[in-house]
């Protein structure tokens, strides 16, 4: 008896409380470089960015291309820490400039692009030194590669559930795929073979994986299903550099990996050091994410939460913000 009391089992506690709404909103200008285009970044903030009460932390969303309302529940670090907070959705998806005519561009959507969106956002904003960087899944790649740039005013990186190499990456969701019930492996696998990706069979397949993996909160949480309506609405960014799925990775980022270059991340570059996390059943499993423990000169800490997948700050809510601003309001 006691042995079928595994820790899947065990569900993730969720949100227990509720986050403020954002004390601001807005869109900037943004010049997509030799483009010759003009868009607009959404943007919106919890407290001050001028830095007079405390550094601000600027959150990267993954996919690419899901928009930031998953994110939302880490703005109770400005609840509980009182400190600023800044989150936005990403050039072609949520609120900001779509570019639906843009799909399979793979010149277009690459993390350089993404790297301007976000230096242009900072200095439209005025967030300049200090300032704290996470980046969750996707947003953790380009965080990470952001940092690679030693920009100024970078203080403490947070990477969260992010590979380091997307070779490995899918190596591990295809382990973890076989161990899916079998009748889910069979359609994913005839849908594949078949290019009907797009079809509602394998997107419910897609949602066993999904529960196990990605967010083990039974029913998903409304931030979630409000990323996952993004998604769904504007495919462009996640098709593109991606792919259709976790598995079928064909899009641009399918040889994209940071490991040989993590040594440039060092305490000069992230003085105030890296806290990396993932989860206990995460699609990025250690292997992911072990390469920016061991292979970054910078200070590193690594959190696991041991009852969460992908989304740690939608299934261990208090713990993971209590983590995240422990280690953003330690001095360095």
């Amino acid at each position: 008896m006691c042995a079928a009391i595994c820790d899947f089992c065990t569900g993730p506690p969720g949100q227990e409380r509720r986050y403020p709404p954002p004390t601001q909103t807005g869109t900037v200008v943004f010049n997509v470089p030799g483009t010759g285009e003009v868009a607009e970044t959404y943007y919106e903030v919890w407290g001050r960015l001028d830095g007079r009460d405390r550094v601000p932390l600027v959150c990267l969303h993954g996919g690419p291309g899901i928009v930031h309302n998953y994110m939302l529940p880490i703005s109770l670090v400005h609840v509980d820490f009182g400190i600023p907070v800044l989150m936005y959705d990403q050039l072609g998806c949520g609120k900001s400039t779509r570019f639906r005519d843009r799909k399979n561009d793979t010149s277009f959507w690459t993390p350089e692009l993404f790297m301007a969106e976000l230096d242009n956002l900072l200095q439209c904003l005025g967030i300049q030194e200090p300032f704290d960087l996470l980046g969750h899944s996707w947003g953790g790649m380009l965080a990470a590669q952001f940092a690679l740039t030693q920009p100024s005013g970078l203080r403490k990186l947070i990477l969260c559930d992010t590979p380091s190499d997307m070779q490995a990456w899918v190596r591990v969701a295809e382990h973890l795929r076989a161990l899916l019930p079998p009748e889910v492996v069979e359609v994913l696998t005839d849908c594949e073979r078949s290019g009907q990706t797009d079809s509602p069979e394998y997107q419910s397949a897609m949602i066993e994986f999904y529960r196990r993996h990605l967010c083990r909160v039974e029913p998903f949480p409304p931030e979630l299903m409000a990323s996952f309506a993004g998604i769904a609405d504007d495919n462009t960014v996640y098709t593109t550099m991606n792919g259709a799925s976790e598995f079928a990775v064909t899009g641009s980022l399918r040889t994209w990996s940071i490991v040989h270059n993590l040594h440039k991340i060092t305490e000069a570059t992230v003085p105030g050091g890296i806290l990396i996390i993932n989860g206990h059943f995460d699609e990025a499993q250690d292997a992911c994410v072990l390469p920016y423990f061991t292979q970054t000169p910078a200070r590193a800490k690594w959190v696991q939460f041991a009852l969460s997948s992908h989304m740690p700050q939608l299934e261990e809510t208090e713990k993971f913000v209590r983590t995240l601003g422990d280690f953003l309001v330690t001095h360095c």
